[in-house]
């Protein structure tokens, strides 16, 4: 391999945020990383705690100075941080549902604090989606709210409280996934929108958060037919070069949704979309948690070989080069809160606390508790959250706590094993689920005096009962719901 060869290859790995299973670094990452690559995206499979997050984010760092190492930390349902027993911050919708935008602020500034200290420098947050559909199978709670407006204040709160701590954001998933029925974890959404409507909703947290100085911005794999025909943004000039560059301005970092989600891998292949992406004006290409050494190794060979027929100019890489590089530097300078002490970060998880509890919405009055029968509606988790533990049972240690799933939910036999007992029904979105509306409502018939939690989206709720609304279910929100129904 000739010197240029070699100068196209370490700028083509340059643009790739790979993944790896386990909580050490594989030695072709490390060695990868030494050969130019951009840097790392972690999943809770890589975290078991924050002593070894800091280990191994030192020894990616020895590597190569100053990679990128990120992961998806929004607080409330989604965590890698506390993937294995919960987020400690409540999530976007609860911060919305208060409207604070101080508050959100110092949570994301809270959140900021805990990334640096374990070594993280990106945060794929905050989530600017406007979610304007209720049955949304993939935002739903990690939006702000329904409305551009708040969503917009919120999204520049969140850029500010996380770069405060030199964390970079990355909002996210432009042009916008909150108008969707689809996950485009398994194919493509269309979000079927006026070019007025684009500009005046999805776009104007986008807009607000390059006027605020977010660092990087995130892609989503939507196709928006008056824009990108039925190409997912993510491989759309029109999307990222003609309208993100162009009519909005924004020269920071553009990093893809993972390239490994159906809507990509399903039309033109991990190769194909990250050149492909690469053209229409992305600079960090995210691959995801599912691509091998082997997949990774062809993504570059795959740019490689599109520079060299003409498919992606060179200037396209060198100028995503130069735009990492600036991330970088920008990493380096400033406050860095890896200095911050733990006692200060213990400190800060008890803003989680706070915001959850003024978060919460109770509706009546719940009686006093007597050996009360908790049921909690499993509900699926979707793959952007992953199989993260909810609940209210730490918080109600004297309860007995039943998981069902709707569809086998004994009735008559929950029924009789709450007979002169509490009975607290724990639900989430279920708005979204006709098994536990239908289960919910056949115990409301028999037991009227039943408590209803919703710890999604509380857009149905039975009439006549008592209901509380958390507005998510992390920790912070399942305490602050069983505080209620305590007291």
């Amino acid at each position: 391999m000739s010197r240029s060869d070699r100068g196209l290859r370490r700028l083509a790995a340059g643009t790739l945020l790979v993944a790896f299973p386990g909580t050490t670094a594989p030695a072709w990452v490390l060695r990868e990383l030494e050969l130019g690559l951009g840097g790392v995206t972690l999943f809770g499979f890589n975290v078991a705690d924050a002593e070894q997050l800091t280990s191994l984010t030192a020894e990616l760092r020895g590597a190569a100075g100053e990679p990128v190492i990120s992961l998806d930390e929004e607080g409330g349902d989604v965590t890698r941080l506390a993937y294995h027993v919960g987020s400690p911050y409540p999530g976007n919708a609860a911060l919305g549902a208060v409207d604070d935008v101080e508050l959100t602020r110092q949570v994301y500034r809270a959140i900021g604090s805990e990334l640096a200290a374990c070594g993280i420098n990106l945060d794929m947050a905050p989530d600017a989606d406007v979610n304007s559909e209720a049955d949304n199978p993939v935002i739903g709670t990690r939006a702000f709210g329904n409305e551009a407006a708040l969503v917009s204040r919120h999204t520049v709160a969140a850029v500010q409280g996380l770069q405060s701590v030199r964390v970079a954001a990355c909002v996210k998933h432009f042009p916008g996934h909150g108008a969707t029925r689809v996950d485009s974890h398994l194919s493509v959404p269309v979000v079927d929108v006026t070019p007025e409507l684009l500009r005046t909703r999805e776009l104007a947290p986008f807009r607000a958060a390059i006027e605020a100085g977010t660092k990087s911005i995130m892609t989503a794999h939507v196709a928006v037919p008056f824009l990108t025909g039925d190409t997912p943004a993510t491989l759309s000039p029109a999307a990222l070069t003609e309208l993100l560059r162009g009519e909005l301005g924004y020269d920071g970092v553009v990093v893809s949704d993972a390239l490994d989600m159906q809507a990509i891998v399903d039309s033109v292949g991990l190769a194909g979309g990250s050149a492909l992406s690469l053209a229409a004006g992305t600079d960090l290409l995210c691959l995801g948690p599912l691509p091998t050494y082997d997949d990774v190794r062809e993504v570059i060979d795959g740019i490689v070989a599109a520079v060299g027929d003409g498919r992606l100019p060179l200037s396209r890489l060198e100028q995503a080069a130069d735009r990492v590089d600036a991330l970088r530097a920008w990493f380096g300078s400033g406050f860095d809160s890896r200095f911050d002490s733990q006692a200060e970060l213990t400190g800060q998880n008890g803003i989680g606390l706070h915001a959850a509890r003024r978060a919460v919405r109770l509706t009546g009055a719940p009686a006093p508790l007597v050996e009360p029968l908790v049921i909690e509606v499993d509900t699926p988790p979707t793959i952007a959250v992953g199989d993260v533990p909810w609940g209210v049972g730490p918080w109600l240690p004297e309860a007995e706590i039943l998981r069902v799933e709707p569809a086998a939910g004994d009735v008559p036999g929950l029924l009789a094993k709450a007979a002169g007992r509490s009975l607290v029904v724990v639900v989430k979105d279920a708005h979204r689920n006709a098994g536990s509306r239908e289960l919910v409502s056949a115990l409301v018939a028999a037991r009227p005096d039943l408590t209803v939690i919703e710890m999604g989206l509380p857009i149905w709720r039975p009439a006549g009962v008592t209901h509380i609304a958390t507005y998510g279910a992390a920790r912070p929100n399942a305490q602050a719901a069983a505080e209620l129904i305590r007291r």
